[in-house]
């Protein structure tokens, strides 16, 4: 006969930045006390949390005591539809326009502003401008590396 497992998820708040250090921590004293935690999750965009799937608060709350960077357990459940829109992950080429003016996040030119001038969705890239350099040079760049700061008009 086939038990069915039902599995809520709770939130803990912990140190801002030590969210890692936290899930790893929880995660080897549940599995050293066999405790049912059955996911443990950090979410990067929301600092000072941590969630856990587990059967009930006391198995999460027994795992979590004594942890010097956990501050407290969030009481209630949380429903999945309210971390759901963290875990999928659009990509910046759906958004991205012509003439768009955006910052480039990563790599060389790093915290520079450029101006769209072509979008490749198919490879994920763009061709900017940058409009911080004295010469107009056309730069190929991953779109994951670009945050839109202006749409075009």
């Amino acid at each position: 006969m086939s038990e069915t497992v039902t599995s809520r998820i709770f939130a803990v708040k912990t140190t801002g930045g030590q969210e890692r250090s936290v899930a790893a921590f929880v995660g080897m004293r549940a599995q050293l006390r066999k405790k049912p935690i059955y996911a443990i999750l950090v979410i990067s965009t929301m600092k000072g949390y941590v969630f856990f799937e587990a059967p009930n608060a006391q198995v999460v709350g027994d795992s979590i005591a004594g942890f010097k960077h956990v501050k407290s357990q969030v009481p209630g459940i949380i429903q999945f539809g309210d971390i759901e829109k963290f875990l999928i992950t659009t990509s910046i080429v759906s958004e991205l326009n012509i003439d768009d003016v955006v910052e480039v996040s990563g790599g060389p030119f790093k915290g520079m502003r450029a101006k769209v001038t072509r979008v490749e969705p198919n490879r994920s890239e763009a061709t900017i401008i940058l409009l911080d350099a004295p010469t107009q040079l056309p730069i190929t760049i991953n779109a994951d590396y670009l945050r839109i700061v202006e749409k075009a008009k």
